[in-house]
């Protein structure tokens, strides 16, 4: 009778590479996970009045936008329906002038649908805000973003 082939040990290089793997695929998640939301700038600066006057335009929330601009501009404003695409915006600078400011943004718009997957488009806005009291209310928004009609923005 023959003896039994001895039972083949699992190859080293084959479970370091199997941890390796299990290792990756951990930390992706991780990371993902730890994202999170984006930073929320204090709502007293010309960065957090954008950031929240941004937000409720790309949710819809029309009046929370206009509760945000400057009463010359509410008393001037022919509503309009915010852009429908997929927006989003990325801060790029901001600007305190002591009573006015500047904050620059890049609106990024995606699309659905083309040749290779969505397209995606990039433009430069910028925001002009005047201080109100201890904050700030805008006086002019990039067209991507406007709920007033271009004639109520000065």
């Amino acid at each position: 009778m023959e003896d039994a082939p001895a039972p083949r040990r699992p190859d080293r290089a084959l479970i370091g590479i199997g941890i390796a793997i299990v290792v990756v695929i951990v930390a992706a998640v991780v990371a993902v996970l730890l994202r999170g939301e984006p930073e929320q700038f204090d709502e007293t600066t010309p960065e957090g009045v954008v950031q929240r006057y941004s937000t409720a335009v790309i949710d819809g929330d029309t009046q929370a936008a206009m509760d945000l601009l400057a009463p010359e501009v509410v008393d001037a404003c022919e509503r309009v329906e915010p852009y429908e695409d997929d927006v989003r915006v990325a801060l790029v600078s901001a600007t305190d002038r002591g009573d006015t400011a500047s904050v620059e943004v890049t609106i990024i718009t995606s699309y659905s649908g083309g040749l290779f997957g969505p397209d995606e488009y990039r433009s430069d806005g910028r925001f002009s805000l005047v201080r109100s009291g201890d904050g700030w209310l805008i006086e002019s928004a990039p067209w991507e973003l406007a709920v007033c009609a271009p004639g109520a923005f000065g």
